[in-house]
């Protein structure tokens, strides 16, 4: 397996000059987070990432997490890289310091964890969950639960858990049957949770579990869940009634421990009700939008780590004459036009996915920091539009550049000692934990392109109509092609987005049915933007002679890729969508 290098040029092209770093430096409580703090974090972020948990990938993927005597241990290596992170203050990057937190943005803490999600996505996922759980606490908890917990989850000293899923309750939450039974001013929790990510391990002296439960008085479905607060340890240093049952053996992410625990196998976990009862699912999804943003990150990641690998495996490798090569000697297999046409596809859609995230990383600073309400509702608005894509299609797309990879090795892609494999297997899980694929579109769907009759998806569109028009007025015809090619992938958008909102409206079967095309096409065309958004500037770059190295130029050559191979799609997924929603149902089950 290759070494991971963070590709901090990149990274720092997309802050500062595609979505704005100074727009979020300038903002309220903001005032130490310069444009040098920030080249100073991510220069030590990427030390860690390179020195420290790329090496420890591997490791990972072959002596992963295990149950031993009722006993989690994890991969030789990663208690001393914990260690790191919890010293250096890493967790606490974008918590207040109130709390010891560093009072950075978000979009810092993204791009940090960009880099860790590609050097190490397994170790990472524990300071993922751990920083959504205090983002739950912080929003829901009351001031003495804060000041309990938080202190220690932010330095990460404590680690966190959200506990949503149950055997016969998946993606369904309103089939959950845990317990809690009022206990004098706490309560006492029985029930069986799967799949918690770092549920145990040995990595910190505490857990803090976030458990979904009903009470007693209860109503039935999603309106009778309570969100609970149940730490491993009690404040009085016994050992809570909660135990890791099994981990679960998987196809990737092995050094990740991902438990079933069990609470009140003998008497009852002892927790404390969070916030106002009933009302657990709308706190806990805090906590999951926060972890779908994460998780839809681990899609960029994992891709520019598989990217990496597969771009330094073709360099090296040497296979046949290229078409047209004429040079003395041999030549790698990068000069192939196949293997340069999937290199490509990786490449510009890795910028893409990037440009997205980074976008929405910002809007969460800008919701919560800027001085006026209608820009935080603004930045709100398109978050909440953007997280969906950010999940569902960087995952997708993730998982596909993976699986590129692959190819690009050809046979030796196939040996799992190549390392290629693991990324394809660790970026399966990232398409279904969180929120499926088709949970994600649902979700744009419903609650974000129905839920305002259309508003803000033909206001987002009209904003990317006015960049591919800009683009193709322009003088360079790259980018004339570009824009041209933008506009069309925005009508077939447009065009699904009033079909949606008019005669989609007669059977509700239609939209579920369209929902994942649609968020292909939602991801195929904000992705679009992103890669417009960076040639423009790119050209801008160039055109005042600051492009020394091809640096820029490249970035005008991947657009362009980007808008002649990908953008096409649009228009079959429009069709896929709208004529091919009705035909879905049309086999009876029996026949499929």
């Amino acid at each position: 397996m290759s070494t991971y290098i963070p590709p901090l040029r990149d990274i720092r092209f997309t802050l500062e000059e595609v979505v704005g770093l100074d727009q979020i430096t300038a903002l309220s409580g903001f005032e130490e987070a310069t444009s040098e703090t920030a080249d100073s974090i991510l220069t030590e972020a990427g030390h860690i990432a390179e020195g420290i948990l790329s090496p420890l990938n591997r490791a990972g993927d072959q002596d992963g997490a295990a149950l031993e005597n009722g006993v989690v241990r994890t991969t030789p290596g990663w208690k001393q890289a914990w260690s790191t992170i919890v010293e250096g203050g890493w967790n606490g990057l974008p918590f207040s310091p109130e709390y010891g937190g560093m009072g950075l943005p978000n979009l810092f803490n993204h791009a940090v964890h960009e880099m860790w999600q590609a050097a190490n996505m397994a170790f990472t996922l524990n300071p993922m969950l751990t920083q959504g759980a205090v983002n739950a606490l912080a929003l829901y908890g009351t001031e003495d639960q804060k000041a309990y917990y938080l202190p220690k989850m932010v330095t990460g000293e404590w680690t966190g858990t959200m506990n949503l899923t149950e055997p016969q309750a998946g993606s369904d939450l309103a089939a959950i049957r845990s317990k809690a039974v009022p206990d004098g001013d706490k309560f006492r929790l029985s029930g069986q949770k799967i799949f918690i990510t770092y549920g145990d391990h040995d990595l910190a002296e505490n857990i803090v579990h976030l458990v979904l439960a009903r009470l007693p008085d209860a109503p039935a479905g999603v309106k009778g869940i309570s969100l609970f607060v149940v730490p491993k340890i009690l404040p009085s240093g016994i050992a809570n009634d909660v135990k890791c049952v099994s981990l679960e053996h998987k196809l990737g992410i092995h050094g990740s421990p991902t438990a079933v625990m069990s609470f009140g196998d003998h008497g009852g976990a002892l927790g404390e009700l969070v916030g106002l009862p009933h009302r657990g699912l709308e706190y806990m999804f805090a906590m999951m939008n926060h972890a779908r943003l994460a998780v839809g990150l681990q899609g960029l990641a994992i891709a520019e780590r598989a990217y990496q690998q597969a771009r330094a495996y073709a360099r090296d490798r040497v296979q046949g004459k290229p078409v047209g090569w004429s040079a003395p000697g041999a030549a790698g297999i990068v000069h192939h036009p196949d293997v340069r046409r999937l290199l490509m596809t990786m490449k510009c859609q890795i910028e893409a996915m990037r440009g997205i995230h980074y976008t929405a990383a910002a809007c969460v600073d800008l919701a919560h920091h800027h001085d006026d309400p209608n820009q935080r509702y603004a930045a709100q608005q398109r978050l909440e539009f953007l997280i969906p894509i950010a999940k569902g299609w960087c995952t997708e797309v993730g998982q596909a550049i993976a699986s590129l990879g692959i190819q690009v090795h050809g046979g030796m892609g196939y040996i799992e000692e190549t390392g290629a494999a693991q990324h394809l297997r660790d970026a399966r899980i990232t398409t279904i934990y969180e929120g499926t694929t088709a949970i994600q579109a649902n979700d744009l769907i419903n609650r974000k392109i129905l839920r305002d009759k259309g508003v803000f998806a033909r206001l987002l569109l009209g904003e990317i109509s006015a960049l591919a028009a800009e683009l193709t007025a322009g003088e360079e015809p790259g980018l004339k092609s570009v824009g041209a090619r933008l506009l069309e992938a925005i009508a077939a958008a447009g065009a699904v987005v009033d079909w949606l909102t008019g005669p989609a409206q007669d059977d509700p079967r239609l939209a579920a049915a369209a929902a994942v095309p649609v968020l292909e096409l939602m991801g195929l065309v904000v992705g679009g933007q992103q890669v417009a958004l960076a040639a423009k500037v790119a050209l801008a770059a160039i055109k005042r002679g600051a492009d020394h190295d091809g640096f820029y130029a490249a970035k005008l050559a991947t657009a362009r890729f980007y808008a002649e191979h990908l953008l096409p799609h649009a228009s079959a997924l429009q069709q896929a969508a709208i004529s091919g929603a009705a035909t879905v149902m049309n086999l009876e089950e029996n026949l499929l």
